[in-house]
């Protein structure tokens, strides 16, 4: 993936297989959003391929994605919620009751009827999350979603995010939270430069990487 001639990402060849939530980090400028992007079809290929266990077409449509910066629209919660159900065809009381439904899980029933964009910065992120989730995605990609987030809101975001896992969604996110990857990371990918150089178990990674580049990274130490 190339912008105005400079490559942001690969050439990488990454096979991502099994369930819970593979957690990609590494410098700023690395590439994590690029990839991220490029995964889920919202950036475009210079070359290669990226194929899926079944039907390309299938498979986006059992994705979906949450941006770092939250995309609201003007209108209440619970509309912005049934919104992605409506766009499918569902009829507008079953779109609402499971929009209710959702709002329960992600703790967000108490301002159903608020308008969305005088939401907090932590209900705005958990509103993105939410409505990606009334989908029911098998896979959800997430890039950075608790960046600038308090720790309360954090950890609000993160149980969310372990129940999703729990009941068999996959997560494929990036985050520059390293207590964060460490919650919540069964697989690592550690990006530098645009190209994998590290790919394994969490714990692994964590407790002893196997490239002195990933160990500076964990150590805090500046890396190019």
């Amino acid at each position: 993936m190339r912008r105005s001639g400079h490559v942001l990402v690969g050439p990488v060849d990454l096979e991502l297989k099994g369930d819970g939530t593979t957690v990609i980090i590494g410098p700023n400028g690395a590439g994590k959003t690029s990839l991220l992007r490029l995964m889920h079809g919202i950036g475009r290929l210079g070359r290669g391929r990226i194929t899926w266990a079944c039907p390309t077409e299938e498979a986006l449509s059992r994705q979906a994605f949450v941006f770092q910066r939250p995309i609201i629209m003007r209108r209440t919660v619970i509309d912005n919620l049934a919104y992605p159900l409506r766009l499918r065809g569902n009829s507008r009381s079953a779109s609402r009751a499971a929009a209710e439904g959702i709002a329960v899980r992600t703790g967000l029933a108490d301002v159903l009827g608020r308008q969305a964009l005088g939401l907090s910065g932590g209900e705005k992120q958990k509103l993105a999350l939410a409505r990606a989730l009334i989908v029911n995605p098998d896979v959800l990609f997430l890039d950075e979603p608790c960046a600038a987030l308090d720790g309360r809101a954090t950890r609000e975001i993160e149980e969310v995010l372990q129940q999703v896992t729990a009941d068999g969604t996959r997560i494929i996110m990036t985050t520059h939270n390293m207590g964060q990857a460490q919650r919540l990371a069964q697989k690592v990918v550690f990006l530098l430069r645009g190209r994998v150089h590290e790919h394994g178990d969490a714990q692994s990674f964590f407790a002893a990487p196997s490239t002195p580049e990933g160990a500076a990274f964990l150590r805090g130490d500046i890396v190019e």
